[in-house]
């Protein structure tokens, strides 16, 4: 069965720091392109990170410089870091598995049950 499982979020404070993970189960993470997006209440599934085969990542304007997306095929594991958090930050993250280096969550195939990351003092 092709999973892909979510862990790392959790409370943190205003400038804080939470390092999530996506791990792949049942298909080799390592071929795929691995994209990480959020959504809020009430607003839609956005894209913040994704990741090529070879290590290219892009990064959406807002989490520039504070969010890096890295993986390891050995684990099958890919992380994003995310320092100096920000309450606008606040969402469920979610990594997906695809085939082109977009942001649309359209061209993703496989999903992740997400993981809450909350942003508050």
């Amino acid at each position: 069965q092709l999973q892909l499982v979510e862990s790392g979020g959790g409370l943190v404070q205003p400038g804080g720091s939470l390092r999530l993970s996506c791990t792949a189960s049942g298909f080799t993470l390592g071929t795929y392109i691995i994209g990480w997006f959020r959504q809020a209440p009430g607003k839609e599934r956005d894209g913040v990170s994704c990741i090529r085969s070879n290590g290219i990542s892009d990064y959406e304007r807002s989490v520039t410089g504070r969010f890096t997306i890295s993986r390891d095929n050995a684990k099958n594991t890919v992380y994003l870091q995310m320092n100096d958090l920000k309450p606008e930050d606040t969402a469920i993250y979610y990594c997906a598995a695809g085939n082109v280096p977009t942001f649309s969550p359209h061209m993703y195939h496989y999903w992740g049950q997400g993981t809450q990351v909350t942003v508050s003092s």
